[in-house]
Order: C-alpha cells, then sequence, then structure tokens
C-alpha cells in the first residue's frame, strides 16, 4: 500500500465518524513568534484546544507538513527525520478516550489490516500530581489487546505538549498524558547495547511508533502546578513515513515510496549503494527532501533563524556527499529535487559552501584535537555550521565546548560592529574615487529598481568596495533576466546622459514632500542632507514619478560623498543577483 493510499484512507475514515478536513497550516507559523516551525498538527490548533470555537465544528482531520528542527542531529537511523507529514484527528470538546482508541484501533486494524500480535502500546503511569491512566489501560483490554503489549511509562516518553514534560512547559502551555501505539518488526534483532530486553520504547529499531493519541486536558499555571481545563481534548498525530513502513513490513522509512525516487537519485549521483553507505544516504535524503519543502514556504538560506536552519541542512548534506563520493560536484545535490526554484536556490548555496568545503576537510584532518575556539575558526573561514564540525570530530571520538564556541562568536560579533562602525561607515569602505562612483551608482540602481519592479522596492543595505557594490532591496522573488538586463540598461543610460549630482541641506518635511526617499527609518535631525541626480530622463521612466522628485531621475536622503555628475562613473555590469533572506534580494556590480 502506497502512501497516498494512506492518507486517502485515514481522512476518509474520520470524515466518516463525523470529522471536517481542514487545509494544512504553513510550514513557518505566521501568527506564533514562539517557534520557527510548524512542528505538529496541533500547534495551529491551540486557540481552539483552549476554547474558542473553529469554523469547521468540533472534529476535525487533516494531513500535516511538519518540520522539527531538534532532530536534526537524530536522523541516519531507520525513523528519525526532521520533515514528515503527520496523519491528525482532533475532538475540541467533544469525544474523549474511549472513542478516540476505539477509532484509532479500528483504523490501524480493520482499514490498514495491520496484525493485532505486532501492535503494541504505551500508557501514562503518572507524576507530577496527574494520576496513572488506568483508564486507557482498560479501554485497550477491552479491545482484545492483550496486557503483554500494553507498558506503562513516564513524563518522559507518555506526556505530551509542545515544549515537553510539565517543568519544562512554559505558562499557559497546554498538554496531557498520551497513548502511543508502536508496530514491531519481528525480523529485527535486539540489539543489547540498548538494553538486555526490548520493549516499545527501545531504540534497537525493533519497535517503531506509529501514533499517538494525546489527551489535552492540563494547563501550566503560574505557580508551576497543572490545571485541569473544562475542555477536554483529544489530538491524534500519526507519521505517514511510519505507517507505510509499518504497512510495508519495512523496518526503515526511507524504503517507502516518499523516499524511493530520492534515494535511486542519490545513489545515481554517488556511485553507490545504499546498503553501503545508509547513514549517510539517510541524512541526505531527508535533509533534501526538508529543504525542498522550506523553499517552497519561502525559507532562503541564511545566517538567522529559519534561514540558518536551511543552510544547516544544505550543508551537512553536502558534507556528507563530499564523504561517499570525494569528487563529486556540490551541485549535483540539486537534482534530488525535481522543482526547478528550489533547485536554483540549492545550487546558489552550493556555489557558497564549494569554494571552501574541500579546504575545510582537510583542514580537520590535521586537526588533532578540537575547541571551541577551533570549531569558530572553521565557521568563520569555511562556513561550517558548527553542528557539522561536532558530528564530524564525534566520529574521531573528541567533544566540543560549546560554551567556548559561542563566547568565540560573541567576541567577533562585537568586533565586526566595530569595524562596520568605523570601515564601513555608511556601507563605504573609504571615500576614495572608485568607491564614490559606486557610491552613485547605487542610487542610480535603487531608482532603475523601482523603475522595473515597483515601488515596493527598497534600499535594505550596502556594502561597497573598491572592488564592486553590493546592493541589497526588498523584493520577493527573484529576477528574470529580462528584468536583469532593463535594470543594467536604465542605469547605463543615466550615467551616459552625465546627469549632473546636487546636494541640498533641507529639513526633513520638506525632502519627503518632494518625494525624497529616506532609507533604514532612521532618526533626523533639524536638517538633512539629499542627494539628486537629473534633470533627464528617457521616456522609460515615468514623467510623474520624476515631477514629483522636483525634476530629479533619483533623489535620497544620504551623507555622501558622489561624483559631480554621472558620466564619471563608467559602464556598470550587474554579475550577480541573488536572494539572502526572505522578501530580501542581492545585487553585485562591477565597473565593465
Amino acid at each position: 500500500m502506497t502512501s497516498s493510499d494512506i492518507r486517502k484512507k485515514y481522512i476518509k475514515f474520520f470524515i466518516d465518524k463525523g470529522h471536517k478536513e481542514i487545509a494544512p497550516a504553513k510550514l513557518v507559523p505566521e501568527n506564533d513568534p514562539s517557534t520557527l516551525f510548524t512542528s505538529s498538527g496541533m500547534q495551529p490548533l491551540v486557540p481552539y484546544l483552549l476554547g474558542r470555537t473553529h469554523p469547521a465544528g468540533k472534529r476535525l482531520v487533516d494531513s500535516q507538513p511538519c518540520f522539527r528542527a531538534e532532530d536534526i542531529e537524530e536522523v541516519g537511523d531507520n525513523r528519525h527525520t526532521t520533515f514528515f507529514e503527520m496523519l491528525g484527528n482532533w475532538s475540541l470538546g467533544d469525544y474523549f478516550k474511549k472513542e478516540q482508541l476505539s477509532w484509532i484501533w479500528a483504523f490501524f486494524r480493520e482499514e490498514l489490516g495491520l496484525p493485532q500480535e505486532r501492535l503494541y502500546v504505551s500508557v501514562f503511569e503518572g507524576s507530577n500530581g496527574v494520576p496513572k491512566d488506568t483508564e486507557s489501560y482498560e479501554i485497550w483490554k477491552s479491545l482484545g489487546l492483550s496486557e503483554d503489549n500494553i507498558y506503562f511509562y513516564g513524563v518522559e516518553k507518555n506526556w505530551w505538549s509542545r515544549f515537553g514534560a510539565p517543568d519544562k512547559m512554559s505558562v499557559g502551555e497546554i498538554g496531557g498524558p498520551d497513548s502511543e501505539m508502536f508496530f514491531e518488526f519481528t525480523q529485527v534483532e535486539h540489539d543489547p547495547k540498548y538494553g538486555s530486553s526490548c520493549h516499545p520504547n527501545c531504540d534497537c529499531g525493533r519497535f517503531l511508533e506509529i501514533g499517538n493519541s494525546v489527551f489535552i486536558q492540563y494547563q501550566k499555571q503560574g505557580d508551576g502546578s497543572l490545571k485541569e481545563l473544562s475542555q477536554k481534548n483529544v489530538d491524534f498525530g500519526g507519521g505517514l513515513e511510519r505507517i507505510t513502513a509499518a504497512m510495508n513490513d519495512a523496518p526503515d522509512v526511507f524504503k517507502t515510496d516518499l523516499y524511493e525516487s530520492i534515494i535511486q537519485t542519490i545513489e545515481t549521483v554517488t556511485g553507490t549503494k545504499y546498503e553501503m553507505e545508509k547513514e549517510k544516504m539517510q541524512v541526505i535524503a531527508d535533509h533534501v527532501r526538508g529543504s525542498e519543502a522550506l523553499i517552497k514556504d519561502g525559507v532562503i538560506p541564511s545566517n538567522k533563524l529559519q534561514g540558518y536552519i536551511l543552510r544547516r541542512l544544505l550543508r551537512r548534506s553536502a558534507v556528507k556527499l563530499r564523504q561517499i563520493n570525494k569528487d563529486i560536484k556540490l551541485n549535483e545535490l540539486a537534482t534530488v529535487v525535481s522543482d526547478e526554484s528550489v533547485k536554483a536556490v540549492i545550487n546558489e548555496e552550493m556555489d557558497r559552501f564549494s569554494r571552501t568545503l574541500d579546504q575545510g576537510l582537510k583542514e580537520i584532518t590535521k586537526i588533532e584535537s578540537i575547541d571551541g575556539k577551533k570549531a569558530f575558526d572553521l565557521h568563520q573561514t569555511f562556513g561550517f555550521p558548527y553542528e557539522v564540525t561536532e558530528e564530524l570530530f564525534r566520529y574521531k571520538g573528541q567533544e566540543i565546548d560549546r560554551e567556548q564556541f559561542k563566547a568565540e562568536f560573541e567576541k567577533h560579533k562585537e568586533l565586526s560592529r566595530t569595524a562596520s562602525a568605523g570601515m564601513f561607515k555608511g556601507g563605504l569602505a573609504d571615500n576614495s574615487e572608485i568607491v564614490t562612483k559606486y557610491h552613485t551608482a547605487t542610487h542610480l540602481l535603487h531608482q532603475a529598481l523601482r523603475d522595473v519592479l515597483g515601488p515596493q522596492v527598497f534600499q535594505k543595505g550596502s556594502n561597497i568596495t573598491s572592488e564592486r557594490l553590493r546592493f541589497d532591496f526588498s523584493f520577493d522573488r527573484k529576477l528574470t533576466d529580462e528584468e536583469i538586463r532593463k535594470t543594467e540598461e536604465i542605469v547605463n543610460k543615466r550615467i551616459e546622459e552625465d546627469l549632473k549630482v546636487d546636494r541640498k541641506i533641507v529639513n526633513p518635511s520638506e525632502a519627503k514632500e518632494i518625494g525624497a526617499i529616506g532609507l533604514f527609518d532612521e532618526k533626523y535631525g533639524l536638517e538633512v542632507s539629499i542627494y539628486g541626480i537629473g534633470p533627464g530622463f528617457a521616456p522609460d521612466s515615468k514623467a510623474k514619478d520624476q515631477r514629483d522628485r522636483g525634476g530629479y531621475y533619483s533623489l535620497e536622503f544620504c551623507g555622501g560623498p558622489h561624483v559631480e555628475h554621472t558620466g564619471a562613473i563608467g559602464k556598470i555590469k550587474i554579475v550577480k543577483e541573488e536572494a539572502i533572506s526572505a522578501g530580501i534580494r542581492r545585487i553585485r556590480a562591477q565597473l565593465a
């Protein structure tokens, strides 16, 4: 049975039980600053679990894509993934334990036909003032499950909230005891390194969790206690990847149809069979699949927030790829996905990383013992995320002092701010003639982008050296080749026209009245400096816009320095356009 078949059966089963299917939420939450990603099906439903009326009613079902960054280091076995699809059903104060456990048992046994003797469950043994869940225990027995197949566990295994055990829950957070279901792969021998005997929560791979019924009935209070909710809810989640593995009696989620084509492509690219490099291919398969989902949701590799997690996924995949085959080109990683826009983002990131990866790997072989400072040097010089370095040295039996790494990182970030304030004031490396030319060119580039793309474009930063200009601006997609060509053409046309560059000292209200563009939401004083470039404009500029700017083609708040006439700049060539974060693009240009 395919994953698609299972998904359809699940949705239909609960619709037949009176549930309404709801649309999945985005992977990057839109109104929840407490977390980077949607990591469970219940996350978008918290307001309704707290009592708000859901427009679809009290019984809901869906299939929710999820991402759990905390599981990155766990990937590399038969079952852990960062990105997965969660089949979910909810009762918002309607049915409770009896209906939920009976229905999910019927789904696994009758709809999917999983053998009863290979199904095990766990229930909450009680803790933190919450009693032992004997009710669920009795319900499971009434459904025909043998006592030998029912296990009790504590808060670390059978308590659920978004943040873990009760002592880790924040004030106002909701959670409760849960009852998990497991499938036993009888063909897998127990590994004694995980304990003398095997059980459902053993990590040897013989058992696989396929579903979790959470009974959300408590809320954390300010004094640390748990208060019972007036509305008792059910939150079920079952990983589609794991259920598919159980249905096919395959004790490895990476051998399901969800990963089949990805694994085959990795085998072809590396010239190596999955069984020969299983752990590395599992990491690549999961990370690329997760990266594809994040990129489609608007995430771009960067050094902050969601962008940093995406960068970690891609760079960790690149390291694994090179470890399998040292001669492989990192751009081959993009062949694992089919979406062309996703390929482009992956290729850009691999272009950045490939320049230093080989040098970094060679450098690692020279390091006899690692510490936080050396780990930071690898991060700073070769772009190795801390976690990649940590993993590489763990194979060598060495641990890194994370706190020392953080200290080095913070020390450098204060140093970089000081250098930026002194050396790159206003984004300029110096006031040399060539830097001055580039600086004036950024004004022309800014306005040309607004002409081509629209008035939503605003400067978000710049960095200018004697070798090139770098200009960041607000825009939500990749520019087309035609848009780049037209922008470059307009800039060079304005340079050829040898337009005069004027400086005026005015009060801020007057500057805004004549249409000057102010940058970075600065706090302006009684007087400001503005630079106007013009007059003179070609038919492809909007005449009304230019009249609004006092006859100038470009009019911006700026402290200078600038050339006196645009003809002094010389021809400009745009050499690269790329994304640097969600909604922010970057152009690099040089004198032709």
